[in-house]
């Protein structure tokens, strides 16, 4: 089974509307859907917002429907200069900028006492989410590093600080919880954004407007890796 949660309940919407066999259950308080796409049998949910939230999803979904793949969806802000609003990053690998223990001599984003700190895409997932995104938004996909914390980043300064210090091509609030989640549990994961803008407060955009076109934008990608798989 493959697992697909998304940020967005319009991209959820989406799945929702083509999803056949679909069965609603709820685990620990979290709405699943589950059903097949493409022939492919799938769990569906709707993020919550932050880390915890992403976390215990993914953890739930791991658990209680054994999904064997998870592909996470959403939007972002760009980090990496050449990156405009509406292209596509995909992760290479995620990690916490938040985590900060460099007070007792661990370097910034470094986890203590663990393994690693970033935790890497699976390769097959990044590739066949490059070819889906070149399909819905050709040339404007863009492989990177994806940057999670609990906050949200609309600050120049701190761009430029997050972009220096940790390369990451986009921030933000779920993606990396969900690969150290995965990464535990020996489940293939990738990250897929979408960049509503470019976390320094400039960005003037109709989020309404963008979140549709993302959203769709999402759920195309989605489709087309279901298909692929």
């Amino acid at each position: 089974m493959i697992g697909i949660i998304g940020a967005m309940q319009e991209e959820i919407d989406l799945l929702l509307a083509n999803l056949q066999d679909a069965v609603e259950m709820n685990r620990s308080g979290i709405r699943y859907h589950i059903g097949t796409l493409h022939g492919r049998k799938v769990a569906i949910c709707k993020s919550g917002v932050g880390k915890v939230n992403a976390a215990i999803y993914t953890q739930v979904m791991i658990d209680r429907f054994e999904v064997n793949k998870i592909i996470f969806t959403g939007v972002a802000g760009a980090l990496d200069p050449e990156l405009n609003i509406g292209d596509i990053v995909v992760s290479s690998g995620a990690q916490q900028h938040d985590m900060d223990v460099t007070a007792l001599g661990f370097p910034p984003g470094v986890i203590p006492y663990e393994q690693t700190s970033e935790w890497l895409a699976d390769a097959e997932l990044v590739q066949l989410a490059k070819e889906a995104g070149e399909k819905a938004a050709p040339g404007r996909v863009k492989i990177g590093k994806v940057l999670s914390g609990d906050q949200f980043v609309a600050d120049r300064e701190k761009v430029r600080q997050l972009r220096e210090t940790f390369g990451g091509a986009c921030t933000e609030m779920e993606g990396a919880a969900v690969a150290q989640a995965c990464a535990l549990n020996g489940i293939p994961y990738v990250v897929i954004r979408s960049m509503s803008d470019k976390a320094d407060g400039s960005a003037s955009v109709n989020f309404a407007e963008f979140t549709v076109e993302a959203s769709n934008r999402s759920y195309a990608i989605v489709d087309e890796m279901l298909k692929a798989l």
